[in-house]
């Protein structure tokens, strides 16, 4: 009885933060509120994962959200721009009959799945580290190479994320950035230790060689 209370406790936390994201988010009128609510969201699930799960879902959402609105914004709308000009890119790639312009889709592959994977650890990275925007996009490329297992979890499931949601459209109201948030920041959050294990290591020999 108890493990089905504090099943349907997360539940409702999960639901009640996406209902918060798609609330900023339209109180902002998306193109200000969408990368801000989403800052916070990814603030509250990245508490959850420490252990902070009593936290006040309401209070701490929107501390993030204000806190974030500059920020957020510079990073979501310059990974939004890259974005675009990779769209611009796939089109001109599809539409124009060359083999010069075939040489180009295995370039344009390579770095669009780089993006892409690269995208999944810009907000993890945000919300964990103190950093210039530049800094957080430079991150999250070189924490994305370095760990390849936690990437790929967040590769598969996306996919499942994805593909229920799909199936179970209604479920998108109370499941979609909330679960995402989820399903991406777990196993960032797992390379971060790893890279925090690995930085105490190297003090430490440094220390002992000194």
């Amino acid at each position: 009885m108890n493990a089905l209370n504090k099943a349907f406790e997360w539940i409702t936390k999960v639901a009640y933060l996406n209902l918060l994201w798609i609330g900023f988010t339209l109180g902002g009128l998306i193109l200000v509120g969408l990368f801000p609510s989403t800052a916070a969201t990814f603030t509250i699930v990245k508490k959850w994962v420490s252990g902070n799960t009593d936290i006040p879902l309401f209070k701490t959402f929107w501390k993030a959200f204000r806190e974030s609105i500059v920020q957020s914004n510079i990073l979501g709308y310059i990974t939004g721009a890259v974005g675009y000009i990779l769209y611009l890119d796939f089109l001109f790639i599809t539409v124009v009959e060359s083999d010069y312009v075939m040489l180009l889709t295995i370039p344009f592959l390579f770095i669009s799945i780089l993006f892409i994977l690269t995208s999944f650890y810009l907000f993890p990275v945000y919300v964990h580290y103190d950093m210039k925007v530049l800094q957080v996009i430079k991150s999250a490329f070189f924490i994305m190479i370095l760990n390849p297992l936690p990437t790929l979890i967040m590769v598969l499931s996306m996919f499942g994320i994805t593909y229920g949601l799909w199936y179970f459209q209604g479920l998108a109201l109370f499941f979609s950035m909330s679960l995402i948030a989820i399903a991406v920041t777990m196993p960032a959050h797992k390379a971060f230790s790893k890279i925090q294990e690995k930085k105490a290591y190297l003090n430490k020999q440094k220390l002992m060689e000194e």
